[in-house]
């Protein structure tokens, strides 16, 4: 019988613990380059790296990528997070990626006693074929072990249309057809006493990764339609096939649109660039289709764009006057051009960033502008005061238990707002200045902002009844003066003799 131990303390004083929900997290400021090596397949879309160090030992360092990535990650200071995606440029090819393989699991003396080991595949929809005797005793390494399995898949019947590779972490089979009806089964073990090599080399349905069956060739704007909504922020292509300007425009035009905020980058070193006459050139149309969301660089240097955003991404905009303007930057890696006056202007004119060379030895960027009518700093200043904003609303609805439709309630939204405006001031996107737009509320044209910006929303007792019976909060009107920069200056000394 249990022993009685009095009554319970919750009779009298109950505690009880609760998790708040998480809050939502700032959008990333990232790079993706889209490329055609087909290192990266369709179905995984896109994988991450932290170096380039790690980018070379998936791409080599001849890829257009590594190449991309090189410029990227040489910027001070440097940028952690790189995202590389896959172009079909060309029919792509079914692939299955196997599972990784632990590193115990794949010491040699595990393979090399395999003597009669086999699987069973299935390649483009056809009926699996069985793929047996497989003698692996002569293998030294796991890349010996993929040579020993395409000589067996080419022996069976019938041979099997298909190739395999050890990446370094798993094994892959991939079809040689290509197009939408290219596929590769997981693999299924076959009967014993045969050894079972579909679990060893961790590609069964159960240890793969993934079977992604071949598609067709599309277009580079179909291309970055697949991957938006990837957790991506800017974007470049680095491929074998080089984009023209018709695909270039059609990109600007689809970022432009997107609901998520990107930004689009090109380098370009077209000679008709340089010429004030032409205006069919990539840096007038997309100027003239006025795209604030392409940044373009007229360079020699092959990818000279993302040297741009690997100095532009790195920004902290939660430090203390850590905004920047794009002008008079560096680029490591990329070479300076040296340019008369008139054709500095013309890039100039048609809004195009080139990093050139000045008489007194030092090479800057400049002018640090979008296509459209902007400043690059603006744009992904202002994307970053809008992502605030909204996550720090959205988490004051998320974390509180109601937010009444009052005034008073009101006002828990706009002081959230605040929060982001003032850390617009503390990084120096914002700051005091004259409102020389139309006002609203309170503020007038001609007013002086003291505190950089200005926060309005409309009493609830002025709703109309059906939108107020839908809970929907009076709007909320924000007046914010950007803080600018300086980018020339001119100097006037009166001497007296």
């Amino acid at each position: 019988m249990a022993t009685n131990q009095g009554l319970s303390v919750s009779r009298v004083v109950d505690v009880e613990v609760s998790f708040a929900p998480v809050s939502a997290v700032q959008q990333p400021f990232n790079l993706l380059i889209m490329g055609d090596s087909g290192v990266v397949d369709t179905g995984e879309a896109m994988r991450e790296y932290n170096s380039i160090a790690d980018v070379a030992a998936d791409f080599g360092t001849t890829a257009p990528e590594y190449l991309a990535a090189d410029l990227y990650f040489s910027q001070v200071p440097q940028p952690n997070q790189l995202l590389i995606g896959a172009w079909a440029a060309t029919p792509t090819s079914g692939r299955m990626t196997g599972g990784p393989i632990p590193n115990a699991q794949q010491a040699m003396s595990l393979w090399t006693v395999v003597t009669s080991g086999g699987f069973t595949i299935g390649i483009d929809g056809a009926t699996a074929v069985h793929v047996g005797g497989i003698n692996l005793s002569t293998a030294v390494n796991l890349n010996g072990v993929a040579t020993i399995i395409n000589t067996a898949m080419a022996a069976a019947v019938p041979s099997v249309n298909a190739t395999c590779v050890w990446n370094g972490q798993a094994f892959q089979f991939q079809s040689k057809s290509s197009g939408p009806t290219s596929q590769v089964t997981f693999l299924t073990p076959p009967t014993p006493p045969i050894t079972d090599l579909a679990t060893q080399m961790f590609c069964t349905a159960a240890l793969a990764v993934r079977s992604v069956p071949g598609m067709a060739m599309e277009t580079p704007v179909a291309a970055v339609a697949r991957v938006d909504g990837y957790g991506w922020y800017a974007l470049t292509f680095a491929a074998t096939h080089v984009l023209t300007d018709v695909q270039h425009l059609a990109i600007s035009g689809y970022i432009e649109a997107a609901s998520d905020k990107h930004i689009y980058g090109i380098t370009t070193n077209e000679g008709s660039c340089l010429d004030p006459a032409n205006t069919t050139d990539i840096g007038s149309q997309a100027m003239l289709a006025d795209y604030m969301r392409t940044v373009i660089q007229w360079s020699n240097t092959p990818h000279a764009v993302n040297s741009y955003l690997g100095r532009a991404l790195t920004v902290n905009y939660e430090g203390s006057n850590t905004t920047i303007t794009m002008k008079f930057k560096q680029e490591p890696g990329v070479t300076p051009e040296l340019m008369n006056a008139t054709q500095a202007s013309t890039l100039a004119n048609k809004r195009l960033n080139a990093y050139v060379i000045y008489n007194n030895g030092t090479a800057i960027l400049e002018e640090g502008v979008c296509s459209g009518r902007a400043y690059f700093d603006e744009m992904t200043g202002l994307d970053w005061l809008a992502n605030r904003v909204q996550n720090d609303m959205w988490n004051v609805l998320y974390q509180s238990p109601k937010i009444p439709q009052t005034d008073p309630g009101v006002h828990v939204l706009v002081t959230a707002a605040d929060g982001g405006l003032s850390q617009g001031v503390t990084n120096g996107l914002i700051a005091p200045g004259r409102w020389n737009a139309p006002g609203f509320g309170q503020l007038y044209q001609g007013a002086l902002l003291a505190s950089g910006w200005y926060t309005y929303a409309q009493s609830v007792d002025d709703q109309d009844q059906p939108t107020r019976e839908q809970r929907i909060a009076p709007l909320i009107q924000i007046a914010v003066k950007l803080a600018g920069a300086v980018h020339f200056s001119d100097v006037l000394i009166n001497v007296n003799r």
